[in-house]
This record gives structure tokens, sequence and C-alpha cells, in this order.
């Protein structure tokens, strides 16, 4: 496989090299990994924060109604802070749903013991919330009189930030 030269020209690498470049030359060899015990993922696992999907979906939803109640009080315009609150919406309804399907679901109960089911209930019902979403922004036009683009859009984000600043809080929090 041809890789750049000092002056910047392709030349063959052969395996010595690009073992050379990561760091295994002499027969250096990666560290062999070695699974937890019982007691040592017990005690990983006491010392991580815990994180709830649900906590989330609350903060999101305060977060929608705040901000189209302050976007209201502001501008005075319904219309906008209908928007807000629709875009908002469009984040916390979908997340909800998704967040029932991951932790209520009789499927989700059925299927917790197998990780590739698991993980294939995760995919699905994450498709089903995009699904959701772009259904309610389609159908925003027809359900918000007065639709106003970007204060729909300022929802839609604000929202969507609560997962950067809930994780943010979440980790900065004492265990």
């Amino acid at each position: 496989m041809p890789g750049p030269d000092q002056d910047g020209s392709l030349r063959p690498v052969d395996k010595a090299d690009a073992q050379a470049a990561h760091g295994w030359e002499g027969g250096e060899q990666e560290p062999e990994f070695k699974p937890l015990t019982r007691e040592q993922a017990q005690q990983w696992r006491a010392g991580q924060p815990e994180l709830s999907v649900w906590r989330l979906v609350g903060v999101q939803v305060l977060v929608g109604v705040s901000s189209g109640l302050l976007f209201w009080l502001f501008s005075r315009q319904m219309p906008l802070a209908l928007s807000v609150l629709y875009g908002a919406a469009s984040v916390f309804i979908p997340t909800a749903l998704m967040a029932y399907g991951l932790t209520s679901s009789a499927l989700t109960r059925l299927m917790s013991g197998y990780a590739r089911a698991s993980f294939a209930s995760f995919m699905l019902w994450e498709g089903v919330k995009v699904l959701l979403v772009v259904a309610m922004l389609w159908l925003a036009p027809r359900l918000v009189p007065g639709l106003h683009w970007l204060g729909l859009l300022a929802g839609l984000v604000l929202t969507l930030k609560v997962y950067w600043f809930g994780l943010w809080f979440q980790v900065r929090r004492p265990h």
C-alpha cells in the first residue's frame, strides 16, 4: 500500500514500516484485554452516575414550555409562542415514546437478556422516533396557525440541547 514520503511523493509501505509507525516495533504487542470480575464490574457500576431517560424527557418538557412562555412574554405574539412550543414538542414527544419503548414496553422486557435483541429494539425505537419527528414537522403548517418557522426551529434547537446540558450536569454531579 502506498504511503507519503518525506517530500510528499507516494512510496510503497511495507508491514515493518506500518508496525514501527504504530509502536509495535521489536515484537511489542498490544496489552491483552482482561475482562472484569463480577465484583470489579459491580464496583465500577457503583461509581458511575445513574442516568434517567425520564428525567431527560421531563427537563425537555420544562425547557420547551418555559421557552414558549418566554417567547410569548417578550414578543406578545401567540403564533410565535405556539411555534416554539410545537418545535419543542417535536422533540420531547418522540423522545418520550422512545423512552417508553426502551424502558416499559412488553417487547423490551421480553428481550432484556439478549444483547443483540436489545440493540435491535434500540434501533427500532430510534427509527420510530425519527419518523415521528419528521411527521410532526411535516404536519406543522397544518396544525399551527400562523406558523413561524424560526420560532419552530428555536424551540427544536433549545429542546435538543437538553441532551448535552443534561449529560454535562449529570456527569458533574457528585456520586
